[in-house]
């Protein structure tokens, strides 16, 4: 049975049972401005540390592969070294759909589970590889464990929707922490225990999350009620579609931007590649700390929208002023700050958008196309980006990447407005929320 309230003129139905009074006066009395419940915290903290152990593992690979390959059979390759490499997003891509569907399905935490499981056990394939083609399977099966999108909605699931912003962020934070520490640790690691050594570290952090995903993440609420949802409608979703675009868009200059990016260091501030780190570390940690004001600026003023729109915008004047000044080594590590900053909110404020506008039973299959679209981003950022800066120069990437950033722009500012709605803690009624009557 629906209940059927009034408030500040908007006409709102409860849709999940209510039990007593006294438990629909304890919602409707849970402010935006209350602080974060301690399980709420913990839930971000241990999901973001997740997040780290696994993403840490496919950092290390990065700076250092490309060497390592060459004293492989068929590493001589560069096809191959770059198959490597892009293999794992690319199954990525394929998976994460189907293992946000399982999530909605079987669980969340299962599914994490088994996909950690074939991350690891991919790890180990890698190690033991002496070819350049083990090597690819590997990364093949490693990507196969997609879980970003149950890993996402298992956030949102513990999270009520005022808060859950924040903790997207310590979500992204923790990735772009991970992706810095990996610049500078990573030849360390491999003059020590070279790649198989690390490899096998990747298994090991993987089967480290999942103890932690076993004992430190609280169990999610039950599943939702009510009949399935069907898959088209997630697809053809037209606010799913602008926030999918702009995970393609954000993802997509990500790659273009470091196509390029390394050799204006090199050239515009003759830094050595080994020295790049000096510039990307300050870069990262600096935009955390300039990013921590607006989300919470967002989340407490109810402002997601405008800051939303604001990071697109920002996004958009950072790429427009290194094509036209690209070729200055103040304005590139300039620029890298302000891409971070804009990066790292849209990247937390994205899957918390996600979250809020799919409906309730197909969360994981939405943040599963969010992130299938985030992978295939990616992937054309990288692929499109070496083209352009081969035959058109730095000029081009950036300037191709701020037309797609323009067009995101005026698709997020004609989004209809979304309200936070008022819900209890996800400890005591994981599923019980507001809707607006349309």
């Amino acid at each position: 049975m629906r209940q059927w309230v009034i408030d500040g003129g908007e006409l709102l139905v409860y849709a999940a049972p209510i039990h007593d009074f006294h438990d629909f006066q304890q919602t409707m009395r849970s402010p935006a401005t209350e602080s974060m419940s301690r399980e709420e915290k913990r839930a971000g903290a241990s999901l973001a540390a997740v997040f780290a152990l696994r993403m840490l593992g496919m950092f290390l690979i990065l700076p250092v592969f490309a060497i390592y390959a060459q004293g492989l059979a068929g590493g001589d390759n560069l096809t191959l070294v770059g198959l490597a490499l892009g293999a794992y997003g690319l199954t990525q891509a394929l998976f994460q759909i189907p293992f946000g569907m399982a999530s909605d399905r079987f669980g969340r935490k299962p599914v994490i589970v088994a996909g950690l499981l074939l991350f690891a056990f991919g790890a180990a394939v890698a190690a033991l590889a002496d070819d350049i083609h083990w090597v690819i399977a590997g990364r093949v099966i490693q990507g196969a464990g997609a879980i970003s999108a149950a890993v996402t909605a298992l956030a949102a699931d513990l999270t009520r929707e005022e808060h859950r912003t924040k903790v997207m962020a310590m979500i992204g934070s923790s990735i772009g922490l991970v992706f810095a520490i990996s610049l500078v640790v990573a030849p360390m690691l491999y003059a020590a225990i070279g790649m198989s050594g690390i490899f096998w570290l990747t298994g090991f952090l993987a089967l480290a999350a999942i103890a932690l995903v076993s004992r430190g993440v609280p169990n999610p609420p039950p599943p939702h009620p009510g009949p399935r949802v069907p898959f088209r409608e997630v697809l053809t979703d037209s606010q799913l579609l602008r926030l999918n675009l702009g995970i393609f868009t954000l993802h997509m200059s990500q790659m273009m931007l470091f196509v390029v990016v390394p050799g204006l260091l090199v050239s515009g501030g003759n830094l050595p590649l080994a020295a790049h780190w000096k510039v990307y570390l300050p870069a990262v940690l600096a935009s955390f700390v300039l990013m921590v004001p607006a989300i919470i600026y967002a989340e407490k003023r109810q402002k997601l929208r405008q800051v939303f729109v604001a990071a697109i915008g920002l996004l958009l004047l950072t790429l427009l002023t290194l094509s036209l000044e690209g070729e200055h080594f103040a304005f590139v590590a300039g620029g890298l700050v302000s891409f971070f900053v804009a990066f790292n909110i849209l990247e937390a404020m994205l899957p918390s958008l996600i979250s809020r506008v799919a409906p309730p039973r197909a969360k994981g299959a939405a943040l599963g196309v969010y992130n299938t679209t985030q992978a295939l981003g990616l992937f054309c950022g990288g692929a499109l980006g070496g083209f352009l800066a081969k035959h058109f120069g730095p000029v081009a990437v950036f300037a191709f990447a701020a037309g797609m950033t323009t067009l995101w722009l005026l698709a997020a500012a004609s989004m209809q407005p979304i309200r936070t709605r008022p819900a209890a803690s996800p400890t005591r009624d994981g599923h019980g929320i507001l809707e607006t009557k349309s």
